[in-house]
């Protein structure tokens, strides 16, 4: 497209660049000099720009030839002339740049001449960080700048801190750079690197204190660079391309206030150099430091020299900081200001506002989890819950999910469809109906989440609810703290308040403010606030408004903060001006006119400007004309002024303007146009002045003043009308006339707003009504508090109090009487302090009756009344009269006390003794005094009067009287001490004697009681003193005495006898006896009661505490679960529980336990004792319980592993086994007659083999094998030789396993030595029968034959040995024989049977 532009397009476009500077310049100059108007700057502007229409004149107008000739001369130049064009552009644009940020600098610099003139009046205050340093995260060798404002009066002094320590230009020169432009601080680092990253603070200081703001700058290295970054865990950076353009920001958005549903734009202009159409500048938008993204919601552009972020759906969640941040060669550049959303209409009247920032969580597949917060709700009723739409995607039809209001700010919705997206708002419902939706929420799929993004949901019976965490059950948080307010600017006003002192899961808070004056409120911002001050705009310049403040959480809105003071809307003053020009008066209206003067009366202004209105000017104006003239060079003190040289007939407006110490205030508006035509009727004029005092809930009292304009005869009467605000029908209050100009009116609904007017009657009837007053509402101030009549404690004088709720600088406490004012009464004196004002009457009598009133000016109507009565008048003289004509006062009477060594004191104590107090001690009837055995004293300072006997007897009984004297006061104080109360007291001190003659020898300091170990063992436990080496301690057990293992210690002070494994057998009386050669000392313990039962709920508390989770155990018998602890006990009281069912100990359900765990058994389980199990361990206050859910594949588990251990019991219960009758060893002489027989068991019944040295042995001649009845087996060896010497065994088995036995047998010759068996193996003799017996008929009865015992039966079988070893010597054996566990082949048990090894 360039190469299209002709020459003459070029030059004119280099003319609109010198134009739009040219406007600039004449736009800075506007700003300078305040005789151009915005309206000559851009008449100039425009002049400037405007091209003059180019006409051909005559003498240049051109054959076709001569045309050509031409374009083609200007053609050859063209080239030429772009290159010359391009370099003025350039240079135009360098100056243009130079001139806008010497603009901006100019601007800056009269925009903080004017704050400093406005921050320096300020009261001393530390240091605050109103712009906060914020966190950067950049890439390696790219600059970065952190700033931040503060403020402080005197202005701190700002250091900078890189990880505590501090930041030194000079020590790194050009890597930093520290800058201080009007208030905002900046720290530049140049070039960073990784090192760079640390933590970064800036620290403000003045004399009053000083404040710290953090923030985190992160250094990243790009990927390729070859080396790992430290910084793992930082956000990932936001995709920024590194900009060269320089940018300047010229006329930016301002404090903007939008409302619901509307729309709104906020937009920077700027400078961009250079101005590239293609690479326009990085912009980014941020919502409360929030980076938003272009959508539906957001509409963003940058380009043609503006940055514009256009919300087209406006709602209060939009409401916000925005800040517009945009990146430079330099950094980056940024502006912010707030944006106020309010509510729009409600559908019906008084329906609360749409609730905020409705969100999705915890998002399943049939359900999903709604927050919200909750509106602010001012002066509609509270919110009584809150109903839940949802919208399915691709439908426009929102359905209600909740059938009642749900109180707090969650609900989960249930009952969606799996894979469906949907939408959701909520709205508030109140009394009077419900309100607008939310903005709907994003769309949300139901779809099952990872389990770690799940919120506290749970299900009851097919339903979801949300589970309420205990923190959550406290409700709403409390009141926030104290709100105060400071002036800020001409339209706005800094509140700052204290957190509440239970936050309670805290959302933000809302803030509220009201015009003085009035009793609406409205609210300052839509939106919870989480910051504890706020910035309120929008407010009326020279209004006075009080704010309150209230916090916000789930549960709703917590109650009103107390309100701040009352404060003007005014720019800082500048040092000397201590006070600003009162607010413009109001309510303009006409009393009387005589035709040719009329006499005005108006209302004072809403603030007097921080000190006292003294004069008042008035202008008029013909209603016809423009032009204004002044009515009194000299102001008027009064709120009346009669102004005359009118012409009748004329229509004149008024405006009146009020004036104090700073000045003339702003004008009123104008009143209604008002006749001048003399006023001839009967009836007299209107009331002015209406007033309200002592508003309260229900009542309050008007006040008025007389109508100038009497009629034709005196006024005799007023009349009262009222009306709702809003109403035009007034209802009249007094149906008969009230003479006197107040009236007290009762009956009001409190919160309510009403209106009121007054009607002067005279002797003609009833005259015109008064301007209808304010509105007033029923209620009481914050803090309000009533007269007080009372009397003086010191002077005794009569008085009434006020303490004011509220007040200021400037304001006055005005007595009244009847509602007339005391003035200088010589009856009453005033005195005010602070807060209080007092009225004391110098010498009250019936004179003094009546309705008195106070009334606290320039507050916002503090005011209170009392009515005193003859009744009350007299209650008070008595008590005037006993404090003129004082006595002493006692804060006790005389009492005793039984002291050590059994002494009795007996004592009184006054409210105050001075120094000269005198007094006298009566006992029965005479005077005692000091001497021997008794102690009379007194302390000035704590008031005891005390006499002390040291033999307390008998003889003492009686009355006892102490008379005081001190200055003009005068008491006494008598005790008797005779009968039952008498005897009390000789036994005490006869007991407190004995106590001190024990102590002089050994004695229990502390005596017996308990304590409880970690391991549970109980500690009788005891402290002694006055002990010796030589002092002996003894403990006892039901007079036994009991030895512990370590002796006690008696000289360490502490004894202490340790019960382990504490148990009811440990029941009884315990006594400790300390003693030696100076007496003796016994302590008594008596475990048993509720002494035992506080023992074992004492070990159950620890036992508890140590318990471990259910464990699993299978047995042959069922299935186990087992509690461990440190110690395990019948007595503690401990309950096993199946399915929340307490369980009892029965055949099915065995419940025991040893000293380390608690168990329960369920034998045999079925399907039926599947389910969660628990047991209960109480320790009287508190319950440890522990569980195990024993259903699913736990279950089945255990189920297999008991069927498992049942069959393996089965198996070994009856499998093949020897169970008697056995030797390990034999030794026999040769010739005789061995016979092995044993008793075998198994079911079914086991098969028998015997075995020489591993050769099954044959049945024969010599050798005979016999199984008899299936429980019999022998082996019988006729006339045994050397040769039938060896290791023979027994093989019993059956389908179920068996058991193999081995038994060694030794043969030896007539005549040789008896072999000695091996270590461990009796020694057997040899047998002496030769004739081979029958088998045994049972396991205990034995053989016949000399076979000798088993030394080791138990190793065989459970069974004991039957047969005793002979007691007769057995010769020894050539060989001796080895242990038959040793030597035989059996395999070990494992490898054969289930059954364990036989010992």
């Amino acid at each position: 497209m360039a190469s299209k532009v002709t020459a003459r397009s070029q030059k004119s476009q280099v003319k609109t660049d010198y134009a739009y500077h040219h406007t600039k310049c004449v736009q800075t100059a506007a700003r300078k000099s305040s005789s151009y108007s915005a309206s000559q700057v851009q008449a100039q502007a425009t002049e400037a720009m405007a091209e003059p229409a180019y006409t051909i004149p005559v003498f240049r107008q051109r054959t076709a030839d001569e045309g050509t000739e031409e374009y083609q001369r200007v053609s050859t130049n063209v080239g030429k002339g772009l290159t010359v064009i391009q370099d003025e552009l350039h240079r135009m644009r360098m100056a243009t740049k130079a001139k806008v940020e010497s603009l901006a600098l100019h601007r800056e610099v009269k925009e903080m001449m004017y704050r400093r003139v406005d921050t320096s009046e300020e009261f001393p205050r530390m240091p605050d960080f109103l712009v906060a340093l914020r966190p950067h995260t950049v890439w390696e060798k790219t600059p970065v700048k952190l700033f931040c404002t503060v403020q402080g009066t005197p202005r701190p002094v700002v250091k900078w801190y890189k990880g505590g320590v501090p930041v030194d230009p000079l020590s790194a020169p050009g890597k930093y750079k520290i800058e201080n432009k009007y208030g905002v601080h900046g720290l530049i680092i140049s070039r960073c690197v990784v090192s760079d990253t640390a933590e970064y603070s800036a620290v403000a200081t003045n004399p009053h204190g000083s404040a710290t703001s953090k923030a985190t700058v992160t250094v990243k290295r790009p990927a390729a660079s070859g080396e790992s970054c430290l910084l793992g865990l930082v956000p990932r950076l936001t995709e920024i391309h590194a900009s060269k353009l320089e940018v300047s920001l010229l006329d930016r958005f301002s404090v903007s206030f939008g409302v619901e549903g509307g729309s709104i734009s906020l937009a920077c202009t700027m400078v961009v150099v250079p101005d590239l159409p293609n690479v326009p500048p990085l912009a980014q938008w941020y919502r409360d430091d929030k980076l938003l993204t272009a959508g539906r919601l957001a509409e963003m552009s940058v380009g043609g020299g503006a940055a514009r972020l256009t919300l087209p759906h406006l709602a209060k969640d939009d409401e916000g900081l925005y800040t517009l941040r945009i990146f430079t060669k330099d950094g980056t550049a940024e502006h912010s200001a707030y944006l106020f959303v309010s509510d729009a209409p409600p559908p019906v009247p008084g329906a609360p506002g749409a609730p905020i920032s409705v969100k999705a969580f915890d998002v399943n597949a049939d359900y999903v989890l709604l927050a919200w917060k909750p509106p602010n709700a001012v002066n509609e009723a509270p919110i009584s819950g809150y109903f839940v739409d949802r919208c399915e995607a691709g439908s426009d039809t929102w359905v209600q999910c909740n059938d009642a209001p749900v109180k707090v700010c969650k609900y989960p919705v249930h009952g969606l469809k799996e894979g469906r997206s949907y939408r959701f708002r909520v709205r508030a419902v109140n009394s009077a109906g419900v309100s607008r939706p939310s903005r709907g929420t994003d769309q949300v799929t139901a779809l099952d989440p990872a389990e770690s993004e799940r919120l506290q949901v749970i299900k009851i019976e097919g339903k979801y609810d949300v589970v309420i965490r205990a923190d959550d059950l406290e409700g709403v948080p409390s009141a926030p703290g104290q709100v105060v307010a400071t002036r800020n600017t001409k339209s706005s006003v800094f509140v700052q308040w204290d957190p509440p002192s239970h936050p309670k899961n805290l959302m933000g808070y809302y803030i509220d403010a009201r015009i003085a004056g009035t009793k609406d409120w409205f609210p300052c911002n839509h939106k919870p606030f989480k910051h504890s001050r706020f910035v309120v705009h929008g407010l009326i310049p020279g209004e006075t408004y009080t704010f309150r403040v209230q916090a916000v959480n789930v549960f709703g809105l917590s109650d009103e903060s107390q309100e701040s003071s009352p404060i003007s809307v005014e720019p800082a003053l500048c040092p000397g001006g201590e006070y600003a020009t009162p607010s413009a008066p109001f309510g303009i209206t006409m009393l009387s006119c005589d035709g040719s003067s009329m006499t005005l009366a108006w209302k004072s202004p809403a603030h007097c400007g921080g000190s006292k209105v003294n004069a008042y000017y008035i202008d008029k104006r013909n209603a016809d004309t423009l032009l204004w003239k002044e009515v009194n060079l000299t102001g008027v003190t009064e709120r009346l002024c009669s102004i005359d040289n009118l012409t009748e007939g004329v229509f004149y407006e008024f405006k009146v303007q009020a004036a104090n110490m700073a000045g003339v205030g702003v004008p009123s508006a104008p009143s209604a146009p008002m006749k001048c035509e003399a006023w001839t009727m009967d009836e007299p004029g209107p009331a002015y002045d209406l007033s309200f005092s002592e508003v309260r809930g229900q009542s309050l009292v008007i006040l008025w003043k007389a109508p100038v304009y009497t009629g034709a005869s005196a006024v005799t009467g007023y009349v009262v009308e009222m009306a709702k605000k809003g109403s035009s029908e007034f209802v009249t209050l007094n149906q008969e006339a009230v003479s006197h100009r107040y009236l007290q009116v009762t009956g009001l609904e409190e919160g309510e707003t009403y209106v009121f007017r007054v009607r002067s009657i005279n002797a003609n009837g009833v005259g015109k009504p008064s301007q209808a007053s304010e509105p007033v509402c029923a209620k009481a101030l914050p803090g309000t508090r009533e007269l007080v009549a009372g009397v003086d404690q010191e002077t005794g004088d009569v008085f009434l109090s006020l303490e004011a709720c509220e007040i200021s600088e400037t304001s006055k406490f005005v007595w009244s009487k009847n509602y007339r004012g005391v003035g200088d009464c010589p009856r009453v004196a005033v005195t005010t302090k602070g807060r209080t004002s007092r009225l004391t009457f110098t010498n009250p009598d019936k004179d003094d009756l009546g309705r008195y009133s106070v009334v606290v000016t320039d507050t916002d109507g503090v005011s209170a009344s009392h009515t005193l009565t003859e009744d009350a008048l007299n209650t008070m003289l008595e008590l005037s009269y006993a404090i003129k004509h004082p006595v002493v006062p006692l804060k006790h009477g005389l009492n005793y006390e039984v002291l050590e060594k059994g002494h009795v004191r007996f004592w009184l104590q006054a409210v105050k003794l001075s120094p000269s107090v005198s007094y006298r001690v009566i006992v029965n009837d005479k005077e005692v005094h000091s001497g021997e055995g008794i102690k009379i004293s007194h302390d000035v300072a704590s008031g005891v009067i005390q006499m002390t006997l040291d033999h307390f007897t008998r003889a003492n009984e009686g009355t006892y009287t102490v008379q005081i004297h001190d200055g003009k006061a005068k008491t006494q104080s008598s005790l008797v001490l005779v009968g039952d109360v008498f005897k009390a007291a000789l036994k005490e001190a006869e007991f407190q004697r004995k106590e001190h003659i024990r102590k002089q020898g050994p004695h229990f300091s502390e005596y017996l009681y308990f304590t409880v170990t970690e391991d549970c063992t109980v500690m009788l436990a005891c402290k002694v003193a006055n002990v010796k080496k030589e002092t002996s301690f003894h403990w006892y057990k039901e007079d036994d005495e009991i030895v512990p293992e370590t002796p006690a210690n008696v000289m360490s002070g502490a004894v202490a006898l340790p019960i382990p494994m504490f148990s009811r057998k440990d029941q009884g009386v315990f006594k400790a006896v300390l003693s030696d050669d100076r007496g003796k000392d016994t302590s008594l313990f008596d475990v048993s009661g509720n002494v035992f039962d506080d023992i074992i709920n004492a070990i159950a508390k620890i036992a508890g505490a140590s318990a471990s989770e259910l464990v699993l155990q299978c047995t042959p018998e069922g299935i186990r679960l087992q509690c461990y602890m440190n110690y395990y006990t019948e007595e503690m009281k401990t309950v096993w529980k199946h399915k929340e069912s307490k369980i009892a100990s029965s055949e099915k359900m065995r419940i025991g336990g040893t000293a380390e765990m608690a168990w329960m058994q369920i034998c045999d389980p079925s399907d039926k004792e599947k389910g969660s199990y628990s047991i209960e361990i109480s320790d009287g206050v508190q319950t440890h319980t522990r569980g195990f859910d024993l259903s699913g594949q736990a279950y089945t588990d255990a189920y297999e592993e008991y069927l498992r251990l049942k069959a393996a019991a089965f198996a070994e219960k009856n499998r093949g086994r020897v169970v008697g009758g056995l030797p390990d060893v034999v030794t026999i002489m040769e010739e005789k007659s061995l016979s092995l027989t044993c008793t075998v068991f198994g079911e079914p019944t086991p098969e028998v083999s015997w075995f020489k040295n591993e050769q099954e042995v044959a049945c024969n001649e010599h050798t005979k094998v016999t199984f008899e009845g299936g429980k019999f087996a022998s082996l019988l060896i006729n006339k045994v030789t050397p040769d039938d010497s060896g290791k023979y065994s027994i093989n019993v088995r059956n389908k179920y396993g068996g058991e193999f036995v081995e038994i060694t047998v030794s043969v030896y010759r007539q005549g040789e030595k008896l072999p000695e068996p091996k270590l461990g193996q009796p020694k057997a003799p040899a047998a002496a029968a030769t004739a081979t017996p029958p088998p045994p008929k049972s396991p205990a009865t034995p053989s016949k034959t000399p076979t000798p015992a088993s030394s080791r039966m138990s190793m065989k079988s459970p069974t004991p040995a039957s047969t005793p070893a002979p007691k007769s010597p057995a010769p020894k054996s050539p060989t001796p024989t080895p242990s038959r566990g040793v030597k035989s082949p059996t395999p070990p048990r494992f490898m054969k049977s289930p059954t364990p090894p036989r010992k």
